[in-house]
């Protein structure tokens, strides 16, 4: 098992931004496939982005494409999330997340089918 910690949340106002940051532990980061997902009270945790273990695909969520960028540094085992022009509605406790199988390229949007998780960071944006 992996393990993941994620660091960078914070509360901001409407339009400001903040960037994310997921460190993972262990040799084996680089051959799988990441994603951030967020999870507001009360509701589930949804989807927001995703790298591949090649990084040769990014998926978005609708909500957040266009404003947020997600990249990954194999040297340093870290994973980011660029957040820019953030909403009230992106308030969240934000999540990295570790795909259960390596060498994927495929787009991943099921929190089901990942198998580690960090700890969360709070993102809180006030309008």
């Amino acid at each position: 098992q992996v393990q993941l910690v994620e660091s960078g949340g914070g509360s901001v106002q409407a339009g400001g931004s903040l960037r994310l940051s997921c460190a993972a532990s262990g040799r084996t980061f680089s051959a799988y496939a990441m994603g951030w997902f967020r999870q507001a009270p009360g509701k589930e945790r949804e989807f927001v982005a995703s790298i591949t273990w090649s990084t040769s695909n990014i998926y978005y969520a609708d909500s957040v494409k266009g404003r947020f960028t997600i990249s990954r540094d194999k040297a340093k085992n870290t994973m980011y999330l660029q957040m820019n022009s953030l909403k009230p509605e992106d308030t969240a406790v934000y999540y990295c997340g570790r795909f259960k199988n390596d060498y994927s390229d495929d787009r991943r949007v099921n929190p089901k089918e990942y198998d580690s998780w960090g700890q969360g960071t709070q993102v809180t944006v006030s309008s």
